[in-house]
This record gives structure tokens, sequence and C-alpha cells, in this order.
């Protein structure tokens, strides 16, 4: 599925709270590293650079739904969901991967802007043509054959 985007890894010790599992902040980072990467990959991020653009993290939603610890291999997926005229809705999903337990989910709400004044810009065409859009709509198709 080209529309999403994996990003591995294996938790390691300093994400650990004092609860004995992740601390929440680290799905978020986990979050934002996927989608910089996935961004990174589809050429965006050299793109908007050469613009004067940048993605800023607007909203942020991410539900709990599983510890995680140390040592334990995961996977976020990501995907966007929609791009409008300055604004594209980004989802994820971390899962286990030995029992390939959803961990948590999560979305974020990111704005283009110009890099240098940080006010809103357009989002341009052959930026939008970088992403391929997975519409809320078939999201749950894609996950069973993804999560199966």
């Amino acid at each position: 599925m080209k529309q999403i985007f994996r990003y591995e890894l294996t938790i390691t010790d300093d994400t650990i709270d004092e609860n004995g599992h992740v601390n929440n902040v680290e799905y978020l980072r986990w979050m934002l590293d996927a989608a910089v990467r996935h961004a990174e990959m589809l050429g965006c991020t050299s793109a908007i650079k050469a613009l004067g653009a940048t993605w800023v993290v607007r909203t942020h939603h991410i539900t709990y739904l599983l510890p995680a610890f140390a040592g334990e291999k995961i996977v976020v997926l990501t995907w966007v969901s929609n791009l409008r005229r300055v604004l594209s809705l980004r989802k994820y999903i971390v899962v286990r991967r030995s029992d390939k337990a959803v961990l948590a989910e999560g979305q974020t709400d990111w704005v283009f802007v110009n890099a240098r004044t940080g006010k809103l810009r357009s989002i341009p065409k052959d930026i939008i043509a970088l992403f391929e859009v997975l519409p809320p709509q078939k999201e749950a198709e894609v996950m069973k054959h993804i999560l199966a």
C-alpha cells in the first residue's frame, strides 16, 4: 500500500517512564518522526525547502490503548487522510510487531506555512501531487489487510 508509510523501531530503555512502560510523550515523537520520514521519502521535504515553506503541527490527538515496554519492536503506520488549502490531516496507528496489537492511534493536523514568517500559505499542486491520500472511508479495508 503506497499510501501507508511504515516506520519500524525497537523501544529503548530511555523511553520508559516511572510506571515501567513507554512514556506517552514518546508516541507523539514517534508519530512525528514517521511523518517526517514519509515526507522525506516522497521528496516533499526538499521540495518545500526550495519553496521557503514548511509544515507545522497545529493540533494532535492520541488514544493510548495498550502499554509498550523496552525491547519490543513496533511499527508506526502513517498516511495522509486529506489535504485542503493550507491543512493536511495525517493519521497514525502504532502496532506491536510480535502480536499485531494496536498500542495507540492518533492524528495530527499540519498547516503549510512560510518558513520565514510562519504565515499560512496555500499548498502548491506539485506538493499535493506527492501524496496519495487514503480517504477515511477506505481506512478500515486497508487496515484489515495490513494488520491481518
